[in-house]
């Protein structure tokens, strides 16, 4: 067995030179081995950092958006030329097949993309004669140090939803990774001082609570952008926003899946199978209940149970379709989740449990999981689970599952399955959720568009990258201005008209 690595914060490009009072293991979940060992941060750590990046600020916040654009396209191309590199980062920690990790990257990299049209972004707006000689426009600015507190289910493309944009922007950032697979973010920050970022621009700080609640409460740190499970999305915006910062806290979700009896259910079952399991169920975006409007259960249940069959799970680097959990304590966790559906009357009708898994030592492994007849109140259904668990919800009528899922405390995402454009355009409509998909079982929107969903899946009211992204990132300012010819003068006391 090999010694574990150290990996520490990175202050601007440099590794941090102190000696960490705690750490914290990470481990291969294919294997179980530890190979890594992460210091963590204490909150005069945070502030160390945090200072640093106000000072880069001051600088970068001034620098033009010619100079800053240039970072940003030579950043793209070192990220484009190394994403098989970032990527193999994400297996090896997080667990996800390779495959799955390069798009991951490549969809950060759609971001990062969108952040090189800055300059057009920013551009703000102008009124000449307003008044006589009075003319107004708009400008957009920086906010200063942004805090990123980002999660383990997407160690590459989360962050990269946010930082490229708040330093396009003009910011310097301060991301802290999920300790469970910090080393994505490290190559990341690299390739940033690469590209040309001046020193202290982009700064990364490894940690738990203990350094989530400095950033929350420092007083230099001026927004922050959370993505991760409701209840501390919800503690980081109180908190966050109790402390005077500008908050986008994006939460958990439990998506539904809408299908319709006139639906193609070859193309519906793919859709399930391919959503509920990629990435094992570690996604935000996935469908965990899916809604099939009566008569159609039966031979859906039965076309998903053939493909499940076909399925490989087990280490990423190897021929598989699926990997393992990110951990032991969540695989163990959402394998409860399968004994509390069976005893509340559940048809478990594929034990994920009982399953070969083409890995070496012991990996943190779950087959993919279908329960059938699931019904609203067990537990399977209400939590979000975070796994490669399938629930099947059986509905009499569009206008049942469409009430469904209006209930749920989620909002984040969904689809529908149908032929029917007037169902499908009604459903648009009607449904109370933030994305919606349209015979797309996972509707991630492009980055020119912004991600975000509704209800308990997100605290503030900014959505994260798009136009939403810059705006969060950036303050207006309105100004008026008018600049007199010589000629005018005399005093006026009275109060200022519009002619």
């Amino acid at each position: 067995m090999s010694t574990p690595t150290r990996i520490t914060h990175l202050i601007g490009s440099t590794p941090w030179d102190g000696t960490a009072e705690r750490t914290s293991p990470v481990f291969n979940p294919a294997t179980g081995e530890q190979t890594g060992v992460l210091d963590l941060a204490s909150a005069a750590t945070v502030d160390e950092v945090v200072r640093g990046a106000h000072a880069a600020w001051q600088q970068w916040g001034s620098i033009s958006l010619t100079k800053r654009t240039q970072v940003l396209f030579a950043f793209r191309e070192l990220l484009n030329a190394r994403k098989e590199e970032i990527a193999a980062l994400i297996t090896a920690e997080h667990g996800k097949v390779l495959s799955d990790a390069l798009g991951e990257v490549t969809r950060g990299l759609e971001v990062v993309e969108f952040a090189c049209g800055i300059p057009h972004l920013l551009k703000g707006g102008f009124s000449e004669n307003v008044s006589t000689k009075v003319d107004v426009y708009s400008i957009r600015q920086s906010l200063g140090v942004t805090a990123i507190i980002s999660p383990f289910n997407f160690p590459a493309m989360v962050p990269m939803w946010f930082v490229p944009i708040a330093i396009a922007c003009g910011n310097a950032v301060v991301i802290k990774p999920s300790e469970k697979d910090p080393s994505a973010v490290n190559a990341v920050a690299a390739l940033w001082a690469e590209a040309g970022l001046p020193e202290g621009v982009m700064n990364v700080v490894h940690g738990d609570k203990e350094a989530v609640d400095a950033l929350l409460t420092h007083p230099l740190v001026k927004s922050v952008s959370f993505v991760g499970s409701t209840p501390i999305a919800r503690y980081v915006y109180e908190t966050g926003t109790a402390n005077g910062k500008r908050v986008q806290a994006l939460g958990g979700a439990k998506n539904h899946m809408l299908v319709l009896p006139d639906a193609d259910l070859d193309l519906a079952a793919d859709a399930a199978v391919n959503a509920g399991f990629g990435s094992a169920g570690e996604r935000c975006m996935a469908i965990s209940a899916l809604v099939a409007v009566e008569p159609i259960a039966d031979e859906l249940v039965s076309k998903i149970t053939d493909r499940m069959g076909k399925l490989k799970t087990g280490d990423g680097t190897r021929d598989s379709d699926m990997g393992p959990l990110v951990t032991k304590v969540h695989r163990d966790k959402v394998a409860s989740y399968l004994d509390a559906g069976t005893e509340a009357g559940a048809t478990l009708v594929v034990d994920g449990r009982v399953a070969e898994f083409d890995a070496d030592g012991e990996g943190f492994f779950l087959a993919p999981t279908l329960f059938d007849n699931v019904t609203p109140e067990m537990s399977i259904y209400t939590d979000e689970i975070f796994g490669p668990v399938l629930s099947v919800v059986r509905a009499s009528s569009y206008d049942e599952g469409l009430a469904l899922i209006n209930a749920n405390p989620y909002g984040n995402g969904t689809a529908i399955f149908t032929n029917d454009g007037g169902a499908a355009r009604r459903f648009q409509n009607e449904v109370e959720v933030g994305m919606v998909g349209i015979n797309v079982p996972i509707p991630v929107p492009m980055s020119y568009y912004s991600f975000g969903g509704w209800k308990n899946s997100l605290f503030g009211d900014t959505h994260a990258h798009g136009m939403e992204g810059v705006h969060f990132f950036t303050r207006g300012k309105v100004v008026t201005s008018r600049w007199l010819d010589p000629s005018h003068g005399g005093l006026n006391l009275g109060f200022p008209q519009n002619d």
